[in-house]
């Protein structure tokens, strides 16, 4: 009796088996999608501009063509750049616009978009006057 016993049971946990845990995967909107923690994105369609770098570029003339050309074909200079930064890394990139400007661009390379955060011509000092200008010597 007690072998027919064990045998039922056995049967009836065959029949009525625990269910699993149920697991949620995410999958990335773009399986091709380059990994963005891992360097530099010199893709361009991530590209948004700040204020601030809007009025930088347009007191120096440099074009939005120019910059994305900077950001696909510019040397990083890590001296400059903070790549260490928690929030988003910031790249520095420089080199020479259509125009022969020596520029160095500041990209800050966040998850969902890369922003201009600077532009900066590295042989002329033009007078700009731009929101955020006078903010660094605030504190000292």
């Amino acid at each position: 009796m007690l072998v027919a016993l064990i045998v039922i049971r056995q049967f009836q946990k065959d029949n009525n088996p625990v269910p699993k845990p149920k697991t949620t995967t995410t999958k990335p909107k773009n399986p091709s999608a380059i990994d963005r923690d891992r360097g530099f994105d010199r893709r361009t369609s991530f590209l948004k501009y700040s204020i601030h770098a809007t009025c930088r570029m347009k007191c120096r003339k440099i074009s939005k063509a120019e910059v994305e050309e900077i950001m696909e074909d510019g040397k990083i200079n890590y001296n400059k750049s903070d790549i260490q930064n928690a929030r988003c890394p910031r790249y520095a990139v420089e080199g020479v616009t259509k125009d022969d400007q020596r520029v160095r661009i500041v990209y800050a390379q966040c998850n969902e978009s890369t922003t201009v955060v600077t532009v900066i011509d590295l042989e002329t000092d033009f007078q700009c006057h731009c929101p955020g200008d006078n903010d660094k010597y605030k504190n000292q």
